[in-house]
This record gives C-alpha cells, structure tokens and sequence, in this order.
C-alpha cells in the first residue's frame, strides 16, 4: 500500500516501551513524535545504585536525540504535557499543541502515596535520574551532619535509613546501604561508630519479595539479615513527618532518612474518559487500544490489560512494556496496511532481585537460582538490556572495580536538600 502523506504518530513517554516501539517502527510510513519532559531515557532498574553511590547518573542515561540518530521518521519535543484532547486530536503542552493521527500513552508510574499528603510531602522515591541523586546526596549529608552533632541520639536519628517496601527496588537499596556501613563508613567517616548506622525496610506483607516465590523470600530475608539490616514484616506506616515513622501499631521509630519504595500508579494524562479508566490505569483491549478509542493506546505500567491470566493487568515491569512496544509496532503497521492486528500475549521471562554482592534471587523459565550464579545471572541481563555500548563498558568496569576494590566512586553531595527535622529542632 503506497502512503501519500505520512500519519503523524505521537508517543509520549521515552521510557521501556516508548524506546521499543520507536525502534520497531524505524522504516515505517509514520511521522513518529516522541515527548518527554526529560531529554534520555532512563534505565530504572539501576536508579538504586546510583542512588547509593556505585554509578554514575550519565552511565545509566542516553539521550533520546543520541539513541534515534539518523533516524528518519523520528522528532523529539522535550515537554510537559498537560492534557489530550481526543475529540480533535491533539495533545495540550507547556510548548502548545501537538496534533495527531495516532497517539500511544507509554508514560509510565509514579510513587503511589495512597492519598497521604505527609508521606507524599517528607519521603523520597525513587522513580528518575533526581530522585536517586537526591538519595544519594541525602546519604552522604546524613554522615556530614551526624559528625557535627554531639548528643548521640541525634546521630542515630540522623543515621537510622527507613525504606518502605519490601519488593525489588527497596531490597536493592537496603542491600545497597549495608554494603556502603560495611566498606566505606570506618573509611571515611572515622569520627563515627559505623554501629550507629541503622538500616530498616518495612513491610506491610507476611515477606518481602511477594511476587516471587516463599523460598525465593526466605532467601533474600536471610541475605538481608545476614548483613544486619532490620526488616520488618506485616508492619504498616501510617504517616512520617520528616522526623516520626508511625506503624499502625502506634511504635513509633525516628528518622532523617526515608525512602518510600511501597507502590506506584499509572502516572495519567487528564482528558481520558474516566470510564476508561482502572486502579489509575488505561483499560486497555488485547491490542493495547485504550478503551473507547481506537486510535488511542496505552503501554507499560500506565496500560491494564485484564484477563483471567492477569485479572489486575500485567505487572508494572520493564519485560510487558517491552514486549506491548514491540507487538503494538506490528500492529500499528498491519492497521495502516488495512491488515487485522494481533492481539498481544505476554511472556513471562521471570523475575530476580540483587541484594549485594554474591547474593541475588532468580526466577526464570529454565530454573530457580540462589547466590552467586543469581547474581551473576542478574548482572549479565541488566548489561544487555543497557542502551548503548559505551554505557555498557562503563558499568561492567565499574562493576568490576568496585567488585575488587569495595569502593564506592561516586561519593559526591550535588544537591542541597532540606535540614532534617532533628537538625532544625535542635536550633529552636
């Protein structure tokens, strides 16, 4: 089929599934216009590490302009957008609006603070590039302040790092932390006792890591502890007010330092009608088609996809996003083609989480694994699934530095941050 005129494909959001479907469509007949507010794609699953000082945030970036070179059919408009409007098909933005023929919603999720303006207001997450520098300059100004502070209280509230959720992201981190009490602390902060760092991950559920399996939980809780990190299980936070972590309980456990890892959401675009929408997900149909639209369509963590299979959808991970960018592209060409699409079917390639060195859990199609080869196993997937050669070198030698070394390169303050509450108050 010859196209006269090429149809104008706006995708927003250059995340996973964004990045995918751009790729895929590379010589197809689409004007493809990528939005984003940020100018690189991120890869999320190694925010952590530089949130505790082990990378840098440029090794685990590349900019969109820099991954789509020479590519033809594609634009990138660095944005905000504020709004859709279906009717005339356009999208509203702080740069104006932005027609469009079709138009793919791959915007991901934000941290999900269930409606408690405290927690929203005093946590920190950990969803980009800012989050995990922000974690990591708070890190390491918590170790400058509590050298200042006489009262030994006030170091330990200071040096008592609370991390809510017990899935991937915040067994990573805890991980991560008790690497760096371990290694660098006596190093360099010798005017501290490294036992006055404390390291707590809350959870609400009976284990942590609940989508994967209990042995694979008992593993990663006995890692943990093993290292000296308190977990906390079937406890609930009710607020935090920059200073008091309150359970549901009533016990109360003071700190500077709290990272909410405990659930995400659809991160939604007004204009949608609200019956097309689920749990702050687009309902979407097995050709990623946003309920009621046919030419609207949802990927990735903002798209729910119920079937009895996944009666909440799929999960919020980078392999669905992915594999819905890489059969959407199929499907978007079969339709310009006036070809029947095929409906999406999800694979699951399986799950693992690292928690430090040597110690990672693997669930794949071809076994379950534990340890060293866990680790290595998740090592060499997140190298592969980096954008870019270049990035890919770096982390390996930084991985491989830091492996022989026990040094943490990345130890630099660049944001200001807020005075902990412990600090101000002592002032008053």
């Amino acid at each position: 089929m010859i196209h006269d005129k090429k149809q104008v494909l706006v995708i927003i959001g250059g995340g996973f599934g964004g990045i995918e479907l751009i790729k895929r469509l590379r010589h197809s007949a689409f004007d493809i216009i990528l939005i984003d507010k940020n100018n690189h794609h991120t890869f999320q699953p190694l925010l952590y590490q530089v949130a505790t000082c082990g990378l840098s945030d440029v090794s685990i970036t590349a900019p969109f302009r820099r991954i789509f070179k020479g590519q033809k059919n594609f634009r990138f408009r660095m944005a905000e957008v504020t709004g859709i409007d279906p009717g005339q098909k356009k999208i509203k933005s702080n740069i104006g609006d932005i027609c469009y023929d079709y138009l793919v919603i791959a915007t991901g999720s934000v941290s999900n603070f269930f409606n408690n303006e405290d927690l929203a207001k005093n946590s920190l997450s950990l969803k980009n590039v800012m989050d995990a520098l922000n974690i990591r300059s708070l890190l390491l100004r918590e170790f400058e302040m509590a050298i200042t502070r006489i009262q030994s209280d006030e170091k330990k509230i200071l040096l008592n790092f609370v991390i809510i959720g017990g899935g991937s992201t915040g067994i990573e981190i805890a991980g991560a932390l008790a690497e760096f009490k371990t290694h660098i602390v006596a190093s360099d902060y010798p005017e501290l006792d490294p036992g006055l760092m404390n390291i707590h991950l809350i959870e609400a559920a009976d284990r942590i890591l609940p989508m994967m399996s209990n042995n694979s939980s008992s593993k990663a809780y006995r890692y943990l502890t093993q290292m000296g990190v308190k977990v906390w299980l079937s406890t609930k936070v009710t607020n935090y007010d920059g200073l008091n972590v309150t359970f549901s309980d009533g016990t109360i456990l003071r700190s500077s330092a709290f990272i909410w890892t405990a659930g995400v959401k659809g991160a939604m675009i007004p204009g949608i009608d609200p019956d097309s929408v689920i749990s702050n997900r687009y309902m979407v149909n097995g050709f990623n088609q946003v309920k009621g639209y046919n030419n609207i369509f949802a990927i990735g963590d903002v798209a729910a996809m119920i079937s009895p299979a996944f009666p909440k959808g799929h999960p919020l991970l980078a392999m669905p996003a992915i594999q819905q960018g890489k059969r959407l592209a199929s499907n978007l060409k079969l339709q310009q083609d006036g070809r029947t699409m095929k409906k999406f079917t999800y694979t699951d390639l399986g799950v693992l989480a690292t928690i430090g060195r040597n110690k990672a859990v693997a669930e794949l199609p071809f076994g379950k694994f534990s340890g060293f080869f866990a680790w290595f196993l998740w090592m060499f997937i997140h190298l592969v699934r980096l954008i870019g050669f270049r990035n890919r070198i770096i982390i390996l030698i930084e991985w491989m530095f830091s492996y022989f070394t026990y040094e943490y390169s990345f130890r630099i303050i660049t944001q200001k941050g807020k005075t902990p509450e412990i600090i101000r108050k002592s002032h008053r």
